[in-house]
């Protein structure tokens, strides 16, 4: 009896064999290369965190250099002179997440210095969660920042032009949402993106009119992470004068989640306590 012979497979059908294999790979490795919550050994954390052509590599060291504060492993405490350096870096980005993995670790002199220049950084994605991680250390010179993170705040146009806004109120938006584009005399366009993610509450302007620099085009009202972040910090340094604000969120309706009412009311019952054992 003959034993039947595999007949090879056609080269149309190897191929498709093999773009399927590409496209589970391919996929699959994008996000094993760019998920920060894949480990790295002590020698890709260095490599990654003197990455200055990957951003993302860099992002990368420092969330699980973040991770191990958490940890509580102190090796990772060679990496601080340069994690506090990142809030001179060029990219905004990598200051944000900077300020964010000193926050995680209250005990270094070098993050608290770093944090409070963070403070006068022109993205105020940035300035914010250097506020929040300032109060960590008991430090409660980001007050007035973190202030704002429980506002509406005017958007304004950055300069002469014709407007066309991309957005209405009611709508909800990340950081860099496209709000409005400037078109300005000489040609040139300027595009007004969303500083934070928040929700569009008011629009002051209509596309195809004219703004000056500085006027108001809309008014951006904080998403609810941020306020519940906001309240956090609050509960230990928030004053009197912030209850107003904090009531606020303590008697909104069913917009806010529970979780941002809930906190406002212990925040408040904090600053509250604070006030009767300060009393003579």
């Amino acid at each position: 009896m003959k034993t039947p012979t595999t007949r090879p497979l056609p080269r149309s059908v190897l191929l498709m064999i093999l773009l399927a294999v590409l496209f589970l790979f391919v996929p699959f490795l994008t996000w094993y290369l760019t998920w920060f919550g894949r480990p790295l050994t002590d020698q890709q954390i260095e490599r990654y965190l003197n990455d200055e052509e990957k951003p993302r590599h860099i992002q990368h060291a420092l969330s699980q250099i973040a991770d191990r504060i958490l940890r509580g492993d102190p090796s990772v405490r060679r990496w601080y002179p340069k994690i506090a350096s990142f809030a001179e870096h060029p990219r905004p980005e990598i200051r944000l997440m900077a300020a964010w993995v000193m926050g995680q670790e209250n005990r270094s002199e070098d993050f608290h210095r770093a944090l409070k220049r963070l403070l006068n950084d022109p993205i105020p994605m940035v300035r914010r969660n250097a506020a929040l991680g300032l109060v960590r250390f008991g430090d409660e010179s980001g007050r007035s920042e973190i202030q704002h993170m429980l506002r509406a705040e005017p958007i304004r146009a950055p300069e002469d032009g014709a407007i066309t806004v991309s957005v209405s109120p009611g709508d909800d938006v990340r950081a860099e949402t496209l709000l409005a584009r400037i078109h300005c005399a000489d040609g040139r366009q300027r595009d007004v993106r969303a500083p934070w993610p928040g929700r569009v509450e008011r629009l002051l302007v209509a596309s195809g009119t004219h703004v000056r620099a500085g006027e108001v085009i809309l008014s951006l009202a904080p998403e609810s992470q941020q306020v519940y972040e906001a309240l956090r910090a609050l509960y230990f340094i928030g004053r009197e004068e912030d209850l107003p604000e904090i009531e606020r969120y303590a008697r909104a309706g069913s917009e806010w989640p529970e979780a941002v009412r809930e906190q406002a009311r212990r925040t408040a019952s904090a600053i509250r306590q604070r006030r009767s054992q300060s009393s003579p």
